[in-house]
């Protein structure tokens, strides 16, 4: 069982920087893929960003590519989602996820059927 808590959502005007916190539980957190997704108001949700066990990867959206950054540091079981130049665009409700290892393909974890556990989200907003 993996429990996963964010932090570090908020309101950052356009331009602006935030640093997302994933703090996971659970004593195999190093094995598992962690990513993140996000979900607008009327939209499905999206994934931003992956990274596998041990920092395979990283994978980033390329909406986002050159502006955000995934890392994790397995020391503190938590991964984080550095997000620079943000825009109104980027405003969602952030999820973080956690997906067991396999023998899956790095697109496996591009999508949420790549993951078991999630958190419940934090509120970035982007004011323009």
């Amino acid at each position: 069982q993996v429990q996963l808590v964010e932090s570090g959502g908020g309101l950052v005007q356009a331009g602006g920087s935030l640093r997302l916190s994933c703090a996971a539980s659970g004593r195999t957190f190093s094995s598992y893929a962690m990513g993140w997704f996000r979900q607008a108001p009327g939209k499905e949700r999206e994934f931003v960003a992956a990274i596998r066990w041990s920092g395979g990867g990283p994978f980033i959206q390329d909406s986002v590519k050159g502006r955000f950054t995934i890392s994790r540091d397995n020391a503190k079981n938590t991964v984080y989602l550095q997000m620079n130049s943000l825009e109104p665009e980027d405003t969602a409700l952030y999820y973080c996820a956690a997906g067991a290892p396999g023998p899956y393909s790095d697109s496996y974890y591009y999508t949420p059927d790549g993951y078991d556990y999630w958190g419940q989200g934090t509120q970035v907003t982007v004011s323009s």
